[in-house]
């Protein structure tokens, strides 16, 4: 009698339970795509970077640069170069060989194109499209003249350099890997 007791109550119970998970699966929200996807990025942090500026056969001054990338996770973990050297090298490609910042009309600068091309020419060195997103965190310009200024002056102080753009926020629940 009892193992009757025991096995209906039993019953009852994955009944309820059965009906509660299928009622609470039917109404929750659909998961939002763009959660999802950005679940699946991970925030990979950039160095500071600072690249001279040649004119005339002379470093005019520096550009002091932040980038940083938002990868997919499962491909970042496969990556087996250095992407600090990789976007050195491609800062330096940009900024010195191409020339991409006016700096006597830098409120005509194309940060979207910037992007972009960061973005298309270290998936192409990379050789698939790892580099979802480009975050420009720093990208200021100094003069040779203010920091040779501020070298011999008695009293350092802090330079104000010229802002090119302000810089992106970085993802709040942003974690950098330890690559």
């Amino acid at each position: 009698m009892v193992k009757f007791i025991i096995t209906g109550v039993w019953a009852c119970v994955v009944a309820l339970g059965a009906v509660y998970g299928s009622v609470w699966m039917a109404t929750r929200p659909a998961p939002d795509p763009a959660a999802t996807e950005k679940a699946q990025q991970e925030y990979v942090k950039g160095e500071s970077i600072n690249i001279p500026v040649i004119a005339n056969e002379q470093v005019t001054g520096y550009f002091l640069t932040t980038i940083s990338f938002m990868m997919d996770k499962d491909k970042a973990k496969d990556l087996k170069v250095p992407l600090t050297q990789l976007t050195t090298d491609e800062l330096f490609s940009l900024l010195v060989g191409n020339k991409m910042v006016d700096l006597s009309h830098t409120s005509n600068f194309n940060l979207a194109a910037f992007r972009d091309d960061i973005k298309k020419n270290m998936n192409e060195r990379l050789g698939g499209d790892y580099v979802d997103s480009v975050l420009v965190e720093q990208l200021d310009y100094l003069s040779k003249d203010e920091v040779r200024a501020n070298d011999a002056a008695p009293v350092k102080k802090n330079l104000k350099p010229v802002k090119i753009v302000p810089g992106d926020p970085v993802p709040a629940d942003a974690k950098a890997p330890a690559h």
